[in-house]
Parts: C-alpha cells; sequence; structure tokens
C-alpha cells in the first residue's frame, strides 16, 4: 500500500494509542553531550505526524532519557489534546518523587535492576505484592494512571487485584522473538493471559510493548483486540532510517488503527 493511501486509512475510529518510546533520540543526544536532536522537537514532530503519546523511561544512570526531560515533555504534552505522556520505571523512592512531581498521564513500573539493558522480564504480583500495592496507591492518590510490566503467564499474577493497578503492560519480547518461527506459537500464552485478565480483573486495560515491529505488531493486534495502548521505540526508531520520521509513524498508526 503507498503512503498517500496509508494515510487515508489512518482517518478512521481510534482504536489501539500508538505511544512513542524517543529513549533511543535521546541516546544520540547524550553520545556528544549536546542538545542534538533535541527530544522536545523530535517529540513535537511525533505528536504533529499523529502518534497518540510519547514514552519515557529515565534509568538511575540517564544514558538515554532523562529525569530533567520529565518537565518539558510534560509541557509539550500540555499542549495537545488527547495525547498522553507515559513515564517507564523501576518504582525507586526517587522515581517516583519525580513522577509525582511531574504528573504524567500514565506511569508504567518495570522490575529492572539499576543496571539494566533494557526491560527483561515483568513483575511477579505474589514476591512483590506490599511493594506494588504501595506504590500504586501513591501515584493513584496523585491523579496518574498506574500500569505495570506483566510476563505473559497467570502464575505471575497472584494478588493483582490487591495490587489495584489501573492497566497491566504485556511484555511481548517473548512473542516478537518467534513470531517468525510460528506465529500462532508465539501469540498463544498472549491469549490465555488475557483472557484470564478478562474474565478476573474485567476493569484492567491492557497495553503492550517491547520488540513490536511493523512485521508482528498487526498480527498481535489482530489477535489481542483490547490493546488500549502500545508503546514503540526501538523497532519505530530503527525504521526511521529508511523511511523517514513522518513515514515510519504513519505505518505504525495504520496497523495500531485498523
Amino acid at each position: 500500500m503507498d503512503d498517500e493511501n496509508i494515510w487515508k486509512n489512518y482517518l478512521v475510529i481510534k482504536m489501539t494509542a500508538l505511544s512513542v518510546n524517543v529513549n533511543k533520540f535521546a541516546l544520540v543526544r547524550n553520545a556528544r553531550g549536546a542538545d542534538l536532536p533535541n527530544l522536545i522537537d523530535i517529540s513535537n514532530k511525533c505528536l504533529n505526524y499523529g502518534a497518540d503519546g510519547i514514552t519515557v523511561h529515565p534509568r538511575p544512570d540517564e544514558r538515554h532519557a532523562k529525569f530533567s526531560d520529565l518537565e518539558p515533555l510534560k509541557n509539550l504534552l500540555s499542549k495537545f489534546e488527547n495525547k498522553e505522556f507515559n513515564v517507564e520505571g523501576y518504582p525507586s523512592d526517587f522515581f517516583v518523587k519525580k513522577v509525582i512531581e511531574v504528573k504524567p498521564d500514565q506511569v508504567t513500573l518495570v522490575p529492572d535492576p539499576p543496571g539494566a539493558l533494557t526491560s527483561s522480564f515483568g513483575w511477579d504480583c505474589e514476591t512483590n505484592k506490599n511493594l506494588l500495592t504501595d506504590i500504586v496507591s501513591e501515584f493513584k492518590k496523585n491523579d496518574i494512571r498506574v500500569s505495570i510490566f506483566i510476563n505473559p503467564s497467570i502464575k505471575t499474577l497472584e494478588n493483582l487485584e490487591v495490587i489495584q493497578t489501573d492497566r497491566v503492560e504485556l511484555y511481548t519480547f517473548d512473542y516478537a522473538h518467534t513470531f517468525n518461527e510460528n506465529k500462532e506459537k508465539a501469540i498463544k500464552d498472549y491469549i490465555g493471559v488475557t483472557n484470564y485478565l478478562k474474565k478476573e480483573f474485567p476493569k484492567i486495560e491492557l497495553n503492550a510493548g517491547h520488540d513490536l515491529n511493523l512485521e508482528n505488531l498487526k498480527f498481535f493486534l489482530d489477535k489481542i483486540n483490547n490493546i488500549k495502548e502500545v508503546s514503540i521505540g526501538h523497532a519505530l526508531i530503527c525504521d526511521t532510517f529508511e523511511f523517514g520520521l513522518e513515514k515510519t509513524i504513519k505505518k505504525y498508526l495504520y496497523l495500531t488503527k485498523n
């Protein structure tokens, strides 16, 4: 399908929101110790090209997104209607303090240790029940929607109702890395866990993210059609080298809206 038709087909009822994770743009910026590319300018372009929101994951070493980026990004998002700001991270005391100061639309809690290269597993809700319950309550008292990162495994979801999260984000690494080998096998556990969540916790909404791309995203959303938001960064940014930023975002929007 040519790019003009892709954009025409985007003009349909909104379904899954596309949040662009701009961490890798920040990584390039930090590599030279300057401000090129400017993260606010890049995020503004993403939003003007149609993205439904911006995601950042400021880590303790600030090797890509920095905590000082949060306030300017929140100010940028405030200029747009129906666009959301999502901040990911491990709920250290410092992280919690900064997120509450900025008040993004959503905070996504991940269980990464401080030195992790990337998010690589979801929360065990039994082991981390007390931590998550307290942190989720604190964010919700401050009118911040909470999502927690989970594996596609029912056994890790004990005590989910106690934690009282608004959403869960399905960690899609296993799906993405099995997709080319056997797509039906790749999606099986995700269908199982989403059916379980729908039955046992109908008020909890679903997000998804990690290694979703132009090749595997549509099949995932077709099979699990109640995903509220996908957060995509690494693959999307890699695609900009081939298609450019605007065209890339429109390609992802087409997949999330149809």
